[in-house]
């Protein structure tokens, strides 16, 4: 028997037992340390004096006692350890797509409560499975944020990207043209639909939707066409915003088609977001960004234990199979260009 504390409170769990050895699963330690994580920032908010209602009563449902500093201190060093391992361990494959987003989470700061950027970085690597590659607290999104993190990934071997997927943040697009050079940048299509939507009319806002879906699945002069359209029914900024991101919507059409569904939006993240949110909305505001870092780390590290031992997200033989086609191709231009030029000479 051993007992496992929740925030749905204690549970006893059952486990056999054998005269040889000790019975060991890695189910306890997974579901544990993200426990482990919502608990240690609920305990450190109450030791730093924020003695709210809503603190109390989830201490209460977990059936939490005698709390000392000394506790909160031991909880969250031995999790911090595990979330520095995970993030600095060596990235070893190719990452062909890499997925970028942030989420916003509530955090103490002296007196007040600031909203702070939890910057978060996915890829899918070059054998079709998907890996959490690094995440960061932040500010917000500025240039320089993404580009200290970029550049950390390049450190531990992140190489080979092809599309950086993003939504329309400036700084996340100026810090991608500045590391990756040669990759692409394919603006999220959710988001670039939504920032339309954002200078419509809500009682013109189902035609345009529809206008600007159809447009996407050709190519810029759709998207101008509509650009155009939008002007004339008074619509300027929504108009602009076609404009300024329409040859960037389209990048992901440079890759196998089965690819496409995956690589136009940041959906595969935006997923991992809807998790945090979840977690997180226990704890109102975290009492420091440690306590943050400590619980979205603890939720990445299993959902990438999920990914990495799951099933494969795309298939990328026949992307393997058109780099080999391209680099052929070129080696081939290269050579009877060669040929031109000694039989003229």
């Amino acid at each position: 028997m051993r007992t496992l504390l929740t925030k749905l409170g204690e549970l006893t769990l059952e486990k056999p037992e054998f005269r040889e050895k000790s019975f060991e699963t890695a189910v306890f330690e997974k579901y544990s340390r993200v426990e482990k994580a919502l608990i240690n920032a609920i305990l450190e908010s109450y030791i730093q004096g924020v003695s709210t209602r809503k603190v109390r009563h989830i201490m209460e449902k977990m059936g939490i006692k005698g709390v000392s500093a000394e506790t909160v201190s031991h909880l969250g060093k031995a999790l911090d350890e595990q979330v520095n391992e995970f993030l600095s361990r060596p990235i070893e494959q190719p990452i062909v797509y890499l997925i970028v987003d942030a989420v916003y989470v509530k955090v103490r700061h002296h007196c007040r409560v600031v909203n702070m950027a939890v910057l978060i970085i996915a890829g899918v690597r070059e054998d079709g499975y998907r890996e959490i590659l690094g995440i960061q607290v932040a500010d917000s999104e500025i240039e320089g944020f993404w580009l200290s993190l970029f550049e950390d990934l390049k450190t531990r071997g992140l190489h080979g990207v092809q599309l950086v997927i993003s939504d329309g943040h400036k700084g996340i697009q100026k810090a991608v043209q500045t590391s990756f050079l040669g990759a692409s940048w394919q603006m999220c299509q959710v988001h670039f639909l939504r920032a339309i939507l954002r200078n419509i009319p809500r009682k013109h806002q189902f035609k345009v939707s529809f206008l600007v879906k159809s447009a996407l699945n050709g190519n810029e002069d759709r998207l101008s066409e509509v650009a155009e359209k939008l002007e004339r029914m008074g619509f300027q900024k929504a108009a602009d915003t076609v404009e300024l991101f329409m040859f960037d919507v389209g990048n992901y059409r440079d890759f196998p088609i089965e690819h496409w569904k995956r690589i136009r939006t940041t959906n595969m993240v935006e997923r991992v977001n809807a998790e945090i949110k979840r977690r997180t909305k226990v704890v109102a505001a975290f009492p420091s960004p440690g306590s943050l870092m400590r619980l979205i780390g603890s939720i990445l590290i299993d959902i990438n234990e999920d990914w990495v031992t799951g099933n494969r997200y795309l298939n990328m033989a026949e992307f393997l199979d058109k780099q080999i086609f391209d680099t052929e191709s070129k080696f081939c231009s290269s050579a009877e260009s060669t040929d031109v030029s000694i039989a003229d000479y």
